[in-house]
């Protein structure tokens, strides 16, 4: 409940992810791993846990099983208290074989759920961002403006607007206009070099929306930014939530305040993990009081047999031997061995650095075994030929792309 209003949340987790390939060859976005522990859908769910909303409906769609399996093993809400769940639904094919057509027909296909509910609120989230957000502060903004909607807004440079949902609003911050990844976009009021874009985070009232999406589906609309917000923002009242205003307990001083990344592109996904990192990030993964929860590791503790480390995150079962490791993020069960050097890196889950390789700025992903004295990241051309490079030079090795 907030404010004596019931709430029922739709997690948009079905992304498929094609600008983050291949780390997506085998997961949905949601799905990918993130810092030590955790996977991308950890951020939203755990925002909507600690802000008390516990009646969540998962959408997923493309390449699901591991997200399924993630949510089945560390997402169990109790059974015991009603409308406490984190249920995941793939397409239902209640309206014909059609898989989900975008963002709002996948609430559509799934009218019945709000209706077993019964919700005076729908929140609808994605699943693919970095950040901590107390979505309690957004609905009562919602209701203290009598709005029909809501949508998070974040500024955002002018050459980044094509990849996001621009906002016009008045002096009331009520939006007038709605224009999903425009070519060119107005400044904001204030701000000559920066545009408001839409997070992909809504709040509803219940009946608006169910009314919204009927008359969106009738006309062959099938996406919140490309269609059912345009229009609702001539007929109703559409209110922009400014994130930059929400607080969240336990953020230290020197974060950035209001962090917010969206992790679509290798580059962003690779940025925002060094982003967690040193003395003094700019977002710290450890806050107590607004934990991201992650999977339960029954691994054991990271071990260090001599070695250089610098600047690193190390998951549990991680075995350095004699290496060295900077500026790096290591997950479960990572092995380096003797004479290894690994730097500005992220390796996930039981990977193996053999002696004497060199890893610097890539991403090797889960189940890789990079043999004895093998180079990655010192010749890009090299690279080319056997794995993906993104625009900033950053290498990926896919999953278990390297074998024995």
């Amino acid at each position: 409940m907030i404010a004596g209003k019931s709430v029922l949340a739709f997690v948009m987790a079905g992304g498929e992810g094609s600008r983050l390939h291949p780390l997506t060859a085998e997961r949905s976005k949601p799905s990918v791993p993130f810092n030590g522990r955790h996977r991308i859908v950890d951020f939203v769910l755990s925002n909507l846990i600690n802000s008390e909303i516990f009646s969540i409906y998962l959408l997923v769609q493309y390449k699901s099983q591991s997200l399924i399996e993630h949510i089945r093993k560390s997402w169990v809400m109790s059974p015991v208290i009603p409308h406490h769940f984190i249920t995941v639904v793939p397409p239902q094919m209640q309206h014909g074989p059609e898989w989900f057509q975008g963002t709002a027909d996948s609430v559509y296909q799934n009218l019945h759920l709000i209706d077993l509910v019964k919700p005076d609120l729908v929140v609808v989230f994605g699943a693919d961002h970095v950040y901590r957000m107390d979505i309690r502060q957004m609905a009562r903004y919602h209701l203290e403006n009598n709005a029909d909607a809501t949508v998070a807004a974040i500024p955002v440079p002018l050459e980044q607007s094509r990849s996001f949902g621009i906002i016009r609003t008045d002096s009331a911050g009520r939006i007038r206009d709605f224009r999903e990844k425009p070519e060119t976009a107005e400044p904001m009021p204030g701000r000559s070099d920066h545009a408001l874009a839409s997070m992909g985070n809504y709040i509803f009232n219940t009946d608006v929306l169910v009314d919204a999406l009927t008359r969106a589906h009738s006309k062959g609309g099938h996406d919140f930014g490309k269609n059912l917000l345009p229009a609702m923002s001539e007929t109703h009242r559409v209110m922009a939530y400014d994130f930059s205003t929400n607080s969240v307990p336990g953020v230290r001083d020197s974060e950035e305040q209001g962090y917010w990344r969206d992790v679509g592109t290798i580059d962003a996904y690779y940025d925002a993990h060094f982003d967690t990192l040193g003395e003094e990030p700019r977002f710290c993964m450890a806050n107590s009081r607004w934990p991201i929860y992650a999977a339960p590791d029954q691994t054991e503790a990271a071990q260090v047999h001599d070695g250089h480390i610098r600047g690193a995150s190390l998951g549990a079962g991680v075995l350095i031997r004699r290496a060295t490791v900077e500026r790096s993020l290591l997950r479960r069960d990572v092995v380096v061995d003797v004479g290894a050097e690994v730097a500005d890196s992220i390796v996930m889950d039981r990977s193996v650095i053999g002696a004497g390789a060199k890893v610097r700025r890539a991403i090797i992903d889960q189940n890789n075994i990079i043999p004895p004295g093998m180079r990655i990241g010192y010749d890009l051309e090299a690279d080319r030929a056997r794995f993906h490079v993104s625009d900033s030079g950053v290498v990926v090795v896919g999953k278990g792309q390297l074998k024995p």
